[in-house]
């Protein structure tokens, strides 16, 4: 139930269906198993039990905190690339502290929608290769990256990683560059020095 000006109004019911993947706010995109009923403090209670392959964990949501919690189904193709074009905008402000502007990413991070999500992408992406960035902003843009990934995965039918990659081609953010590669010569044999 939702309140409107004092007044009790039904919300929008949720319905989810076994097999279906969703998305939970602090954990990303996870498939509904099954919904089991269990008996918590005396009262039958319904269950839906999501797994989570990345994480390799299995949650159980009260189906009637289903929408309290933030569970909803996945984006639409057309909302999924709305929030990537969001995110090849312009970085947004960097007055605040860094302290704060953390915890706005996180919370961002974990509110598990696309477009929050891309905010987060957008503001910590390199714009070129010689762009550097601390460690803690590194851990939130990928973590952000990859639930974006998540759930660009299942809609474009890939893997994780290609869909991040594929996001990171979108927005144009170069390429790392391999410090530990080796340069080999046209007849094969790398032109690094040896001891010799």
């Amino acid at each position: 139930m939702a309140t409107v000006k004092g007044l009790w109004m039904p919300s929008k019911k949720l319905d989810f269906k076994t097999g279906q993947y969703v998305v939970y706010p602090t954990q990303g995109v996870g498939k509904l198993q099954r919904v089991e009923e269990q008996v918590i403090a005396g009262q039958p209670v319904k269950l839906l039990v999501i797994e989570f392959e990345t994480s390799h964990m299995t949650l159980r949501v009260p189906l009637e905190r289903a929408e309290i919690s933030g569970l909803r189904p996945l984006s639409s193709v057309r909302k999924m690339d709305e929030a990537i074009s969001s995110a090849k905008g312009k970085a947004g402000s960097k007055r605040m502290i860094w302290s704060r502007r953390a915890a706005q990413y996180e919370e961002n991070i974990n509110s598990g929608d696309p477009m929050k999500l891309a905010e987060v992408v957008r503001d910590l992406q390199r714009r070129n290769p010689t762009d550097t960035m601390t460690f803690s902003a590194r851990q939130l843009y990928l973590r952000a990256l990859e639930r974006m990934a998540q759930e660009f995965a299942v809609l474009h039918k890939m893997d994780v990683d290609a869909a991040s990659e594929k996001i990171e081609t979108i927005l144009g953010v170069p390429k790392e560059i391999d410090l530990n590669a080796v340069e080999i010569d046209d007849d094969g044999d790398d032109t690094s020095e040896s001891g010799e």
